[in-house]
């Protein structure tokens, strides 16, 4: 299978499946020096943690992570660094149910990559979908805390979740303190009492819903991202799409910049006090041209409804017989909520990827 490594400085490389004795990942291409300890990745993958509200997949895992490689600690180092060689971290699996999926061992679930890993490989991993399992992302959420420690304190990256099925946040309550503040990674305090209704309702009816997230990235110098197929916007967009259950991505304004004039697009510019430029706007989302403006940039991704879920749907089998089935096992009404910091993870790997292709291009 190929295919599991993304980035070209900042290389991430993810192994593991989600019902095997662990899975985790190798950053390759960190720069020697960086003070780096488990704990600094084990607070993200607290954060993607499932089992911690009765909103997500009740699965117990501890996420541990254990750094095998790439960092050091003595006496003169200050504390453990890394080395500049491959960082290896592993997150064992210590609550599978693979008897959970002994059903759908020979069927196809619809929504899922059952069928079409089955096309490709001729073999697939049932047990709750193998590679294919949103639990690979614990392994990315490793890599966007490490990825974190590369771009430094002047750089951050925040998720929140703007809209859950049919209801979404007012823009007027945005407050960034309060998304840690609730099971929902809202910024809005108002819309947490209506999305608790609304999947309470949704995971009683044995269905799923899909979810709206939005990222934000401040402190991003101007510069960086390459012409013509290095752009910034791109790969961030790549890096998102490769998201379990992502369908569709938004850059800035996105598809609401088909309703604006192109006066409104256009980010109009006036010189700033300290001598540089000041934009009237953000439609483009921190980038143009493939290149970041020194802006927020901004993105948003579009999660689908979780495809595991109790209610009978109509597939078909291996060999091509008709059949109805629902999936067993521990799932989350809403795999939105869950990828906020998987998101999170994904912008801040890209963007040490492109600030280390920067430096390498313009020594700066």
């Amino acid at each position: 299978m190929s295919h599991n490594s993304f980035g070209h400085l900042f290389r991430v490389t993810t192994w593991g499946e989600s019902h095997g004795p662990a899975l985790g990942c190798v950053v390759d291409g960190c720069p020697p020096g960086i003070p780096l300890t488990e704990a600094d990745i084990q607070a993200d993958l607290d954060r993607r943690r499932p089992g911690t509200s009765r909103f997500v997949t009740q699965r117990q895992e501890a996420d541990a992570v254990r750094i095998l490689s790439g960092v050091f600690d003595d006496d003169r180092t200050g504390g453990p660094v890394t080395t500049g060689a491959p960082i290896s971290l592993m997150i064992e699996n210590t609550d599978q149910r693979s008897k959970d999926y002994s059903e759908i061992r020979d069927r196809w679930r619809p929504g899922h990559a059952d069928y079409t890993y089955d096309a490709k490989y001729g073999v697939r991993d049932y047990r709750g979908g193998g590679r294919s399992s949103a639990r690979e992302t614990a392994a990315r959420v490793a890599a966007g805390a490490v990825a974190r420690k590369v771009l430094g304190a002047g750089i951050s990256v925040r998720g929140a979740l703007v809209q859950i099925g049919p209801h979404a946040i007012d823009r007027a309550n945005w407050n960034w303190d309060h998304v840690g503040d609730n099971p929902f990674f809202a910024p809005d305090p108002a819309i947490v009492p209506v999305w608790e209704e609304f999947l309470d309702a949704t995971r009683k009816a044995g269905s799923s819903t899909g979810a709206l997230v939005e990222l934000v990235a401040s402190g991003v110098p101007a510069g960086w991202g390459a012409p013509v197929y290095g752009k910034l916007d791109s790969d961030l967009a790549s890096a998102a799409m490769s998201i379990n259950a992502a369908k569709a991505v938004e850059i800035g304004a996105g598809m609401a910049s088909v309703a604006l004039s192109g006066e409104t697009n256009a980010d109009e510019m006036r010189m700033g006090t300290d001598g540089r430029p000041v934009f009237l706007s953000n439609n483009n989302g921190g980038v143009l041209g493939g290149i970041s403006t020194g802006q927020d940039v901004v993105m948003r991704i579009a999660i689908k409804p979780t495809s595991s879920i109790l209610n009978l749907v109509r597939s078909l089998d291996r060999d091509g017989t008709e059949v109805d089935l629902r999936t067993k096992g521990r799932h989350d009404p809403c795999v939105g909520i869950r990828a906020v910091p998987v998101a999170e993870a994904m912008v801040a790997c890209v963007l040490a990827d492109h600030m280390l292709r920067h430096r390498g291009q313009t020594g700066r």
